[in-house]
């Protein structure tokens, strides 16, 4: 049972992570509701501390969303500098952070924190996507260098990387057919336009509602270790086998597509 007037320290949350069993030099993209951590001794501060002292100095990479996707109709969509993000208080907060570097990408940019030059090298490709999870992203590379995603207070539906994975499988009815123009403000200061293709999906609003249904495929095959960072109930998923369950489930739906209405997604399609 959890105390809720427990104020938790970044040793506190170290323990955690350590119960996960997540290896220290993974790379792990975690989305998170700081809400539902619940108490820290210094906020997002202590949240992020601990995420950097257990994996970027443990030789990985912390990954934090700090997607502006919700800007796309603003003069500027990114402005690399602009900690404001449209994902909440920890994106914000670790936007803002000068321990990490922030990846150019459109739509779906990252924080990435860890040996500096690494880091670099794991966010470079993001300057040239035309859609925000396209497979030569981080989110490509979440998959193809065997991380995680850690989901912390929150469910799959903001599990973002499963876009990834669907782009990988070309999954058909998922990107805009057109791009759109938009304009990203660099690191420098110099503005540039892009082109980039949104998600959209014609038999629903938005698509990443429905992930939650690949949920029981993803323990059925130990794609999912559980805990608690804080107070909120804490998922670490392992990004290559959800990328192989999403794929057998794929392969076996016979042309359907899996999300297409709200129904369980059939047993006999991931068995």
């Amino acid at each position: 049972m959890m105390d809720f007037s427990k104020i938790y320290t970044k040793e506190d949350i170290i323990r955690q992570l350590s119960d996960m069993k997540i290896p220290r030099n993974s790379i792990v993209l975690m989305h998170s509701s700081l809400r539902l951590i619940g108490k820290t001794e210094n906020g997002a501060k202590t949240v992020l501390d601990a995420m950097i002292e257990y994996f970027a100095e443990g030789g990985g990479l912390f990954c934090v969303p700090t997607h502006t996707w919700a800007y796309l109709e603003k003069e500027i969509t990114l402005d690399v500098n602009d900690p404001k993000t449209c994902l909440g208080a920890f994106s914000d907060f670790a936007a803002a952070d000068k321990r990490g570097v922030r990846s150019s990408n459109t739509t779906h940019s990252m924080m990435v924190f860890g040996e500096r030059e690494r880091a670099l090298d794991f966010i470079k490709d993001d300057a040239r996507v035309t859609s925000g999870t396209a497979p030569e992203s981080c989110y490509g590379k979440l998959y193809r260098e065997g991380g995680y995603v850690l989901l912390v207070g929150v469910g799959h539906n903001r599990n973002t990387y499963l876009h990834c994975v669907e782009e990988i499988l070309d999954m058909p009815n998922r990107l805009a057919k057109e791009p759109l123009t938009v304009k990203v403000k660099l690191a420098s200061g110099e503005i540039v336009t892009r082109k980039i293709r949104p998600h959209k999906t014609d038999f629903t609003s938005d698509v990443s509602l429905r992930f939650p249904k690949y949920e029981t495929a993803f323990r059925y095959h130990g794609a999912i270790v559980d805990g608690f960072i804080g107070n909120a109930p804490a998922q670490a998923c392992d990004a290559r086998i959800m990328k192989e369950v999403m794929e057998r489930i794929l392969q076996n739906s016979e042309g359907a597509d899996p999300l297409v209405d709200e129904k369980s997604i059939p047993q006999k399609w991931y068995r």
